[in-house]
């Protein structure tokens, strides 16, 4: 008899973990170390980077839903919803936000003071306030940062190679954008160096780009287009129209060239969010963002779409051919 209590009351333990388990792993999970990742574009748009970004995690052993959870949102270029998605994230007591673009970083650290902030991307994040100095951030904000006066040099430079005549250039605000603004600046410096016309046209939103570009037929011998995540969503669209309008047109990042732009010179997008990655693994083993140095792209690379430059009637001169690092035919 005493047996066969024993073998009830075993069986009886046996159920109740079965019940319990399933409760138990829940419960567990929900305690996995949380990422908030603040997206300035579409989820397709920035597949590219969040593909990398999450891979290196793997690689560092922060394996998504077994290791680590991450939260995803999407802005599609409109920054005005940031505060609130962010606000999102507080609420979910996120272990690190990610997000770049520089009102996204801005709005992220306007909410918190406590939760770590990773930026794979911002235009001077000393002059924005974001952090104390590149070298000691001082506070719960780190990241990469790039340097647009270079990139506007090497972007003019490259016009002038691909185009004998040029002599007029356009170059795409976003108007709110402060990475924006510092790369039409730049660009601006640059322009007046090289004697030449710069015409600088405004965006408000989505609904703009079109009329944009179409103005510019005749008056602008190219057009740049900045990092801008109403631009990197609208892509094709650009890319379709500065094409219709026979607008050479480059960019600061190789994804417009894959989707039929013509040029692009800027550093390796994928490669800066696998960086992001390591902070975050670093952070996560309790690391402190305020002693991680804010780092900047030593490399960088021109890509070239040799089928939009046959479409646009150009011919790419061997300067442009012996230097880029990628042709797409």
């Amino acid at each position: 008899m005493a047996i066969d209590i024993r073998r009830r009351e075993f069986i009886a333990a046996l159920g109740g973990t079965a019940v319990t388990w399933p409760f138990t792993a829940r419960a567990q999970q929900s305690k996995l170390p949380t990422i908030g990742l603040l997206g300035g574009a579409s989820a397709s748009a920035q597949a590219h980077w969040t593909a990398a970004f999450v891979q290196r995690l793997r690689e560092l052993g922060w394996v998504e839903g077994q290791t680590v959870a991450i939260e995803y949102r999407w802005l599609e270029g409109r920054f005005e919803r940031a505060p609130e998605v962010i606000a999102e994230f507080v609420r979910l007591k996120v272990d690190v936000i990610v997000t770049h673009s520089t009102p996204n970083v801005v709005a992220a650290k306007q909410a918190t003071s406590v939760i770590p902030i990773v930026f794979p991307s911002a235009g001077d994040p000393v002059g924005n306030g974001l952090v104390a100095s590149l070298a000691r951030p001082g506070a719960n904000v780190t990241g990469l940062s790039v340097r647009s006066a270079n990139l506007a040099h090497k972007l003019v430079e490259l016009l002038r190679d691909l185009l004998p005549h040029f002599r007029r250039v356009a170059i795409l605000y976003r108007v709110g954008n402060p990475v924006t603004a510092l790369q039409t600046d730049s660009v601006k410096a640059e322009a007046m160096k090289f004697g030449l016309h710069l015409e600088t046209i405004e965006i408000d939103d989505a609904e703009d780009i079109a009329p944009a570009i179409e103005t510019l037929k005749g008056r602008a011998d190219a057009l740049i287009v900045p990092s801008e995540p109403l631009y990197n969503t609208n892509r094709a669209q650009i890319n379709s129209l500065a094409l219709t309008a026979r607008l050479p047109t480059i960019y600061f990042d190789r994804v417009y060239v894959e989707s039929g732009g013509l040029m692009s010179y800027g550093p390796n997008w994928r490669s800066i969010w696998r960086r992001a990655a390591e902070f975050v693994d670093k952070i996560l083993r309790g690391a402190s963002p305020a002693d991680l140095p804010v780092e900047q792209p030593m490399t960088f690379e021109l890509v070239v779409n040799v089928k939009t430059a046959k479409e646009l009637g150009l011919g790419l001169p061997r300067m442009v051919l012996v230097r880029a690092d990628e042709l797409i035919e």
